[in-house]
This record gives C-alpha cells, structure tokens and sequence, in this order.
C-alpha cells in the first residue's frame, strides 16, 4: 500500500470518472486503474462497485476512502510541520470560502498576499458553511474563511474582523429620513434575505427578530447572491440587509442606512482542524486581511448570534 494509491482512490471518490481522476493526479488511466486494483487486490475488498454508473463506492470502500483521507491528510500536516520548522511560506493551501464574502474580500486581499507570498499556491473554493466544516474535518480543504461561532468542537477558530451590517434602502423609501436606524423598527415583511442554507440569511432574520421566513411581498425568490437583492431593492421591492463590504466601493450611500450602536456585526474567521499545525500561513493570512479592510471592523461590537442549519 503506497500513499500514491490511496490518493488515486480519493481522486475516484472525488470525480467518479477514472479520466478526470487520473487527469487530476497527471498520471493515465491505465496506471491508476491498475494501482486502484492492486490496492483493492492487497487489502482484499472491493473498493469500488464498477457496474454503477456512475463509479461509487462500496459500503467498506466508503471507509477504506475515509480512512485514506486521514492518512493523506496526516501526511500532509508531517511535510507542513517540516516547512513550518524551516519558517518557510511555501506550499500549495486549499482555501474554502462562504459566498457572502467570497466577491468582496477576496479582491482585497488576495492580490497583495500573492505578491508577499509567491511561493505559497492558494487553491481557492467557494462554498457554504456546512461544506467548510465537513471538508475541514475529512481533510479536503486546509482552512475557511466564514462566520463564526461555529461552536464545533473539532474546529479552531480565529477571528480576523468584525462586519457590520447595513440597510439597503430603495430611493425615497421612508428610513431614509433616519440617520441611524434601531433593528426595532424594521418591518419583517418588506425584508428580502437569501435562500435558506446561506448563514447570512439567518444573521438578517435574527435581527429581524420577528421575522420566521423572510419576506411576504406578494411573491417567493430563493437567491444565494446579495447582488440580487440589492438590484431588487434598488427597484422599489423590499428593503434588505448588507455586509457593508458589499457597498465599500458604491460611489454613494443613497441606499445605505447604519444602525444605531453598537451596530450589529458579524465575527469573521478563519478557521482550521485541530490537528492543523501549519501556524504560519494562517497567521500571514488573517495579518494581510487585516492590513486591508476598515480599520473599525477590528473592533468588536454587538455580534449577531445566528443558528446554523
């Protein structure tokens, strides 16, 4: 058994092709079928069913590919451990994202941090806050990039900085006449929020305290984008609320309200396994985001406590 062969049946699991698996790990498809074989040969069980289309695992192959990822995953933290003792930034990092921050911070600082760290390679993926913990603890992905607390145990978090949250107002409407606003005096039914899965969503409907489901406008729209919503706001439907990254960079603030303080914020962290040792890019990571962002969302304020789905 080679560490070679455990990754050519993660890269199965992961592709369920043998093409795109072995096109992923640069080798051809008759050699990692023949090492996919003799592993199965070696350890004496089908990993595989390949009469399925397409390719899944069997029941103990789902455990022989859990398994293999911890070992690779292990294997991995031994050779970060070795660069980290050298005080070396180098390496290739898997970092996941949730898509609320994802368009907005990532401009900000990933530039600059890819010109301080060139020998470090970031392979960047978008996606929500239940895919962040479960790749984190199966070893997929190296670190994330979401909102905290996560209250998960075999998770360690670092928070980076704290965002507030904005109203995002149509012209004319009548907050608009406020200067600060207080959550109190929303209406839970002119609110539009994301679809459901998105933890933003329930960071909007916690300040909406009387909100259960968001908006009763007269129609239903599941999005996952805040720039759906704003360009809905912007003619006339509902009123919603923002990260104020995602209005940084608006020429004015026609649309934008603050709340009174302490203005609601949301914790942004960057969190990894407890078995991460690898210090150093976390450090470089949360030190380069700080340098870019507002200097008061260093500061913590009333932070929106929200229920993970």
């Amino acid at each position: 058994m080679t560490l070679q062969q455990l990754e050519y049946i993660v890269a199965l699991d992961e592709h369920r092709h043998y093409v795109r698996a072995s096109e992923h790990c640069f080798v051809s498809q008759p050699n990692l079928t023949m090492q996919v074989k003799k592993l199965e040969d070696e350890i004496g069980v089908r990993i595989f069913d390949r009469d399925k289309k397409p390719l899944q695992p069997t029941e103990i192959g789902k455990e022989v590919i859990l398994r293999a990822r911890q070992i690779l995953r292990e294997s991995k933290q031994l050779k970060e451990f070795v660069n980290h003792e050298k005080e070396t930034m180098e390496g290739e990092f898997t970092l996941g994202i949730i898509p609320t921050l994802a368009p907005y911070l990532l401009p900000l600082f990933l530039p600059i941090f890819m010109k301080e760290n060139p020998k470090v390679h970031l392979k960047i993926r978008e996606l929500q806050t239940s895919q962040i913990i479960s790749q984190l603890e199966n070893g997929i992905i190296d670190i994330g990039l979401l909102v905290t607390p996560l209250n998960e145990t075999a998770i360690r978090e670092i928070p980076v900085f704290y965002e507030p949250f904005l109203l995002y107002l149509p012209a004319n409407h009548r907050f608009l006449s406020e200067k600060f606003m207080l959550a109190d005096e929303l209406d839970p039914s002119e609110v539009l929020v994301l679809d459901e899965g998105h933890c933003f969503r329930e960071q909007a409907l916690a300040i909406c305290k009387d909100a259960k489901h968001g908006s009763s406008i007269g129609f239903e729209y599941q999005s996952g984008s805040i720039e759906a919503l704003k360009s809905l706001v912007k003619n006339g439907v509902g009123y919603t609320l923002v990260p104020e990254l995602s209005v940084i960079n608006e020429s004015d603030s026609v649309h934008i309200r603050r709340f009174s303080q302490p203005e609601p914020v949301r914790e942004v962290s960057l969190v990894v396994h407890n078995s991460y040792i690898n210090a150093s890019v976390v450090n470089r990571l949360k030190e380069t985001i700080q340098k870019v962002i507002p200097n008061q969302f260093l500061e913590k304020q009333s932070v929106v406590e929200f229920k993970r789905d």
